[in-house]
């Protein structure tokens, strides 16, 4: 196989970099599947060079850290008796008189959560992520994340415990190997090589031509080049891909309903000498008067990744659209931005903050929007 990288190194989104001496990923990145085949080839590449990780991840909303999964005394305790009777009330409310009609995000969560749990546990970091109102938000995405976990499965979880739950999002334990996501990867090129096959990075694709009258799919280089091929596999944008192999004006015009967002990860080097800051690998951002959605602590994933440092290295991600200020912002401003807020969390101490660096990831997430 010949495998064309745009980028100076492999691994994508899931990348392991190097930063201030430790290895960080591109945000938290865990692995997990149901699937044999898929376990096979991972350990076949990561042998032994892995650890099991107990995940913790809580949801910060309202000056309040909850667990995730949700557990019902925490979350009674964390919310209080009111906001919890207005939980349990709205609940109850959407079994009696069922939504009809659901056709977005929010009718799908309304029906099965109530309103007022939306309003807490859906509503602030679904819009951060996607960028537009949960009732433009098509149900497909609430179907594929969250369709077997319901308010009675979490309170079953959080009394008997999660060893029988299946869903993906409750799993509490993870594979996670020793230099990071990004090993895999690496040992994938590896393999690749000395099986024969041709990497070549910094080669950007400008378009693949698919086969047309039994002749062989093409690929088009930037650089000029054209070569044929038995056959290719893209994993660029898929609008991006198909505006590229000439198209028919149909079904171009239908490639520009679809939207992607950018990352941007903001990572912090928070001072060694008061220890680890907080125990989480990462957590969920609620809080509508912060921008960040998610903050990862990499001193909790393993201690292989940290190369000995007493430093903490944390990062905040922002999500935006190319034409949002926040992409526009420079790498001083946003490191400013990230410190102000995770000063605003209380999760680390004033003036620990040593240093600041920036990633940008563009077209990471294809938005389920209505008609998308």
């Amino acid at each position: 196989v010949d495998v064309y990288e745009a980028q100076s190194s492999v691994g994508g989104m899931a990348k392991t970099i190097s930063l201030w001496g430790q290895l960080v990923d591109l945000g938290p990145h865990r692995f997990f599947s149901s699937d044999p085949r898929v376990n096979s080839l991972w350990l076949e590449l990561v042998g032994r060079d892995y650890s099991m990780v107990s995940r913790l991840t809580r949801i910060y909303y309202n000056k309040t850290f909850f667990d995730y999964p949700l557990k019902p005394f925490n979350a009674l305790n964390g919310l209080g008796i009111f906001e919890s009777l207005r939980c349990v009330i709205s609940y109850l409310f959407a079994k009696l008189l069922p939504t009809k009609k659901i056709a977005t995000f929010e009718s799908w969560v309304k029906s099965r959560f109530g309103r007022r749990l939306f309003e807490i546990f859906f509503k602030s970091y679904s819009e951060k992520l996607w960028g537009i109102k949960c009732n433009e938000l098509d149900s497909d995405f609430a179907s594929q994340r969250i369709k077997k976990l319901s308010l009675f499965e979490a309170i079953k979880g959080a009394l008997l415990g999660n060893q029988h739950l299946k869903h993906k999002t409750l799993v509490d334990e993870f594979a996670y190997p020793h230099l990071g996501a990004g090993l895999v990867y690496k040992r994938m090129e590896k393999a690749i090589t000395e099986l024969g096959g041709r990497l070549m990075l910094n080669t950007p694709v400008k378009a693949v031509i698919p086969s047309i009258n039994s002749s062989n799919p093409q690929l088009h280089l930037v650089n000029g080049s054209k070569i044929n091929y038995d056959h290719v596999i893209s994993t660029m944008p898929i609008n991006v891909l198909v505006q590229q192999m000439n198209a028919p004006i149909k079904v171009l015009n239908h490639v520009k309903s679809l939207t992607f967002r950018n990352t941007i990860l903001v990572y912090l080097l928070i001072e060694g000498g008061g220890g680890n800051p907080f125990p989480d690998q990462w957590i969920y951002v609620h809080s509508a008067n912060l921008k960040t959605g998610r903050i990862t602590n990499f001193r909790n994933w393993v201690p292989t990744i940290t190369n000995g440092s007493p430093d903490t290295i944390i990062c905040l991600e922002y999500w935006c659209y190319n034409n949002d200020e926040l992409w526009k912002l420079t790498e001083g401003e946003l490191v400013k931005l990230a410190t102000k807020e995770i000063y605003k969390t209380n999760l680390i101490k004033r003036n620990t903050v040593k240093d600041g660096s920036i990633v940008r990831v563009p077209k990471c997430y294809p938005v389920y929007k209505s008609g998308y």
